[in-house]
Formats: C-alpha cells, structure tokens, sequence
C-alpha cells in the first residue's frame, strides 16, 4: 500500500553536523492512513529528521518526495510566537471565518486555554506548547508530523490527543517517549539505530518484541563474525607471498567481516543499584497544610504522613498545584497555615522542570566531576562519573562534548545524572520523562525500582507511573485530593469498576451551567429508553470489534487481501463508536 500511494517517499537519506554523522542513506515511505512513531536515542538526530523532512534544515543527500498539494501539519519542539499577539490569532490565521473561528475556539478548549484574547507573551512555555499544538489540529493535515506532542499535557488531555489522532483515517509520523501513547495511536514503529533505519510493521508492543528478536539476530551474527575475523586475520597478516595466490575477493570479504566484528551493540542490561542510602524511620508529615494562589486554592488542610521506602506518584491536571506541593515539601514555597515535619537523615534530591542551568563551554564530564568524582553503591563499590554518565548513555566520547553542542534531550538527561550524583536518598521528580528517549527511560525506571531511599515522581508518563511507584495522591483540584494505594492503571481500572456518577454528574453541571437556559428537564420517551438500552450494547460490541480487528492487524497472520480490507473497516468502526458515543451521552443526560 505504501509503494501505491505515499504521501510522503524518503530515499537514502544522509545528514551530519561537521564530524557527526547522524544517518546515513536511509529509506522510508508513509503511505494515506499510517500512524508512524518514530524511536532513537537522544542526540541521534530525531527531532533533526523532522526539520530535514519539513525543509527546515538541509539534508546532506538523498531525496525527500511528498504527493502533490499534500498539507503538512509540522509541530516542533521549541515554538516562537510573537508575544503581543493574541491567543486565537498566534493560534490560526481564521481571516474572520466564523466556522474557523468556531473550531479554533473548541480545541483550545480541550486543551484548557480558556482566555483567546490573552497575548502569548502571558502565557507559561507549556501553554504555549498547548497553543502551538492546537494550530497543526487546527489546520486538518493531510500528514502530520509531530515533535514530542505529549509534553506539558496532563493525563486528561493525553487520553483526548490519543483519540483525537486514532479517529478516522489520519496520517503521521511523530517523536514520542510516551509508550501507552505509541502502543494505542501507531500502527508503523520506525527505529534509528546506529545511522540506519529499521521498520517495524505494528504498534510500540510488537515493536519491543520484533526489536529484541533483530538484537539476537545481531549478536549471534557478530559472534559469528568474531569467530571468521579470527581465522582470517591471521591469512592477512600472513607475507604478502603467502597470500599472492588467493583471489582478491577473500580480502575486500575479510574487511567487511572486520566492520561486522567489531560492531558495537549498545545492551546494557545491568542494572545500576544505588544501594549505599541511609533513611530513617521518620521521613515527612504534613501537617494540615493549607495554600491559595490569587484566591485558587491548591491544598486546604492537608494531613500525609510519608512512609519509610515509599514510591509515590503524583497525577492531575495542569493547575492543581501539583508543583507548587513538592515546592512547599523542599522550602521553596512557604505555605499559607500548616507546615511539614521533616526528618533529621532525609536528603532531597530534587529534578525541577526550570532545573536546565548549565555552562555551555563546560564539558559534560566536567559538568558530572564538579559534584562528585564518583557515586557509592555499598559494599565497598563505586562508580566513576564517566561510568555513571556512560550507564546513562553518554559514550566515553560524548562526555567530552560541549554542552551547547548536546541536544534538548541530551540536556535534560545530564541534568539528571547531576541529580542522583549527589546521592540523596529522597528523590523529587517533577515531570522527569519530558523529551528523555525511551531508552533512557528505562535505564531511570529500573535505577528507581531499586532505589533503597523514598521518591515523589510527578508525572503524566503512564507507563513510567506503572512502573515506577505504588502509591498515587490524585490532585483533583480546588484543595480535593484523593489517596490511592496502587499504580496508575490500578487507580483507573478502580474508576472504571465504580459507578461513573460523580463523573457524569460534574459534565452534566459544567454543561448545564455553561447553557443556563432552563431548569426544566425533558424525560426520557419509552422509544429513547429502548434506544439508550440498545446504544450501551452496541457501543461495548463496537470496541471488542475494534480492540479484535487492532490485535489482528499486529499479529502478521493475515493476507494482504485481509490486511487491506481490515485496515480500511477499522476507522469505519471506530466512526460509528463516536456517532453511539455521542448519541448515549446526549440520552444519558435525560436518564
């Protein structure tokens, strides 16, 4: 299907920035319906093949072809907006059409920008992430091609953009590290690794599975490999007379054989145990703590008394005053009444999301050296700074890069690596995930899986939240907050299994405010009774059929005939479960 009709053909793709080479003679094509995550390490050049295929940046070769009159949708990482211009105008050039205004105003909504005549010069870098995301939605694309579109959304708008970018038969290639997002809105995995690209045919699950399988592959060819360079290298270094007779083809093999042999795999299947943390029994109590921004009230009397070795994640949305606690906790806010009773061996060690601040002519081992020159992990063990950077994925050679040279997410990463080098044994994560690749997340979600000490990760990462703790405060707004014993999944699985009253009864009130028309409510009709009734069966058939026809899909086992057809049923199904959806909710508010 790609061959017959690609939106957009990439052939032998080369970039580099002076001695950097980034890819090289890479190929790819996205054809009319396929949602493409594309996954690498930070510093390898995904956010630079986004700018290389939107004409951003220039490409060193190769050949960039989209179709014709084809409407490309670009987010990037970093936005520029003119900070006098008005939220709805920096948003979309609507010329006065009132049907574009009318959509322009229901996407910032969702995305919780509420005041359009606000100039984008007022606005916090996430909400002008929010804004700079809305304009690509707003435009309706042909092929989107989205930069990290995750970042600085709550979990609620998170859950909006995956169905959003799902429905229909949208097309996209996007840089992402959130692997619930991946799994549940791509259908094509693209991976760059070591200066080449490889294709996997399904979501971010078949992926992981079809990755270890191409590593396996790999190592048992290098091993092989290593075992032929052997043998043969000592024909080589035999006297140019002892080998004169043999065909030159064995020789131009021998250094093919050399490159495979010596091919680095990056694996690192360690896991590093930052064991040597004292904590004692008394950590933190909050004492009927109570805090209010301009009349906005964050915590009213809030009581938590913080175990011993607790992993407690922090979730709600933007604006709930989920920062504003932690800054409370570490003295950086002081709170309106109540206060927090800290203990005597607690050490924080605290990732902010304003914590980038570094010498951009400093190298970045120097940067890691200035605060230790290694990190202990009991038992007599240590780790240098250049093995701890390296266990993060800074090669020995990267650490003597300047940091202006390093990426955004490279950035983020080294400004990790100085946190838990100073060996706290209390960690305060606030919103740690943002641009870090998938990689890197992983190594972070096993360090803090053994981390003998006490962590507060806030967090909109669901994958990382499940991981990582087993405890959740849900910041639900207005002071409320909700205690919850388990992970992120297990809190929403709970929601799911109690009756979604309060739920349904706040969309009613917002909404029944929002018309304030009339205090008279219509009653349900015998037939609309009989409809609502038939909607809930239908809607749960709908999403077995579309969760069966998504495994199948993924499971290579279909024809092309099948896939075709399949891959075509699919967004009618998932059209029809919004047309029910929609119909149940409007009967619901009457039931």
């Amino acid at each position: 299907m790609a061959a017959q009709n690609p939106y957009l053909d990439v052939q032998n793709l080369t970039k580099s920035f002076g001695d950097l080479l980034l890819f090289k003679d890479i190929s790819f094509s996205i054809a009319e319906g396929q949602r493409v995550g594309l996954i690498a390490q930070n510093g390898t050049g995904k956010s630079t093949l986004l700018s290389v295929l939107t004409g951003k940046e220039g490409k060193d070769s190769g050949m960039i072809v989209f179709r014709k009159d084809l409407k490309l949708g670009y987010l990037e990482q970093k936005n520029n907006f003119d900070p006098d211009e008005t939220v709805l105008d920096a948003c979309f050039n609507h010329l006065g059409d009132p049907q574009k205004i009318l959509k322009a105003k229901q996407i910032l909504t969702q995305l919780r920008i509420e005041n359009l005549d606000q100039p984008m010069g007022q606005l916090s870098g996430g909400q002008q992430k929010r804004v700079a995301l809305a304009n690509v939605l707003i435009t309706e694309p042909d092929l989107f091609i989205l930069d990290e579109p995750t970042n600085h959304l709550d979990l609620e708008m998170v859950v909006w953009l995956e169905g959003y970018l799902s429905r229909g038969n949208k097309t996209l290639l996007m840089v992402t590290h959130d692997r619930f997002f991946l799994d549940r809105v791509c259908n094509i995995i693209l991976e760059l690794d070591n200066r080449s690209i490889y294709t996997y045919r399904g979501n971010y699950s078949y992926y992981l599975e079809k990755r270890q399988e191409r590593i396996d592959n790999m190592h048992a060819e290098v091993a092989r490999a290593n075992n032929l360079y052997r043998t043969e290298l000592e024909w080589m270094r035999s006297t140019p007379q002892a080998r004169s007779h043999k065909a030159r083809y064995r020789e131009d093999a021998f250094y093919e054989l050399e490159k495979i042999a010596k091919q680095r795999i990056e694996d690192r299947q360690v896991r590093l145990k930052a064991s040597n943390v004292y904590i004692g029994s008394k950590i933190f109590e909050s004492q009927y703590v109570s805090k209010a921004w301009d009349n906005k009230i964050i915590l009213k009397d809030f009581y938590y008394n913080f175990s011993r070795f607790e992993k407690l994640g922090i979730i709600g949305n933007n604006g709930t005053g989920k920062s504003t606690f932690v800054k409370m906790l570490l003295g950086l806010v002081e709170p309106d009444s109540g206060k927090f009773d800290i203990g005597d061996t607690v050490k924080f060690g605290y990732f902010s999301q304003e914590g980038l601040q570094f010498d951009n002519q400093q190298k970045v081992i120097d940067v890691v050296t200035d605060i230790a020159e290694s990190i202990s992990l009991g038992n007599g063990k240590d780790l240098s700074a250049s093995q701890f950077l390296q266990h993060f994925l800074f090669s020995p050679e990267e650490q003597h890069n300047y940091v202006y040279k390093l990426s955004g997410g490279e950035l983020r990463k080294l400004y990790l690596c100085t946190v838990l080098m100073k060996n706290p044994n209390f960690l305060v994560l606030d919103e740690p995930t943002n641009d870090l690749d998938i990689q890197t997340l992983q190594i972070l979600e096993n360090y803090l899986m053994d981390f003998a000490g006490c962590v507060i990760v806030i967090s909109h990462d669901r994958y990382f939240m499940d991981k990582v703790v087993d405890h959740i405060l849900v910041f639900k707004g207005e002071g409320v907050i909700q205690d919850f014993p388990g992970n992120y999944t297990q809190y929403r699985e709970w929601e799911e299994l109690n009756p979604a009253e309060s739920k349904t009864e706040s969309k009613k009130e917002k909404e029944v405010t929002k018309s304030n028309l009339s205090n008279d409510k219509k009653k349900m009709s015998y037939k609309e009774k009989r409809e609502f009734e038939s909607l809930e069966k239908d809607i749960e058939l709908l999403e077995n059929n579309i969760k069966e026809i998504e495994t199948e899909l993924c499971s290579r086992n279909l024809s092309i005939d099948e896939l075709t057809e399949k891959s075509k049923l699919l967004p009618t199904l998932k059209e029809e479960l919004d047309e029910k959806s929609l119909r149940w909710l409007a009967l619901s508010e009457l039931a």
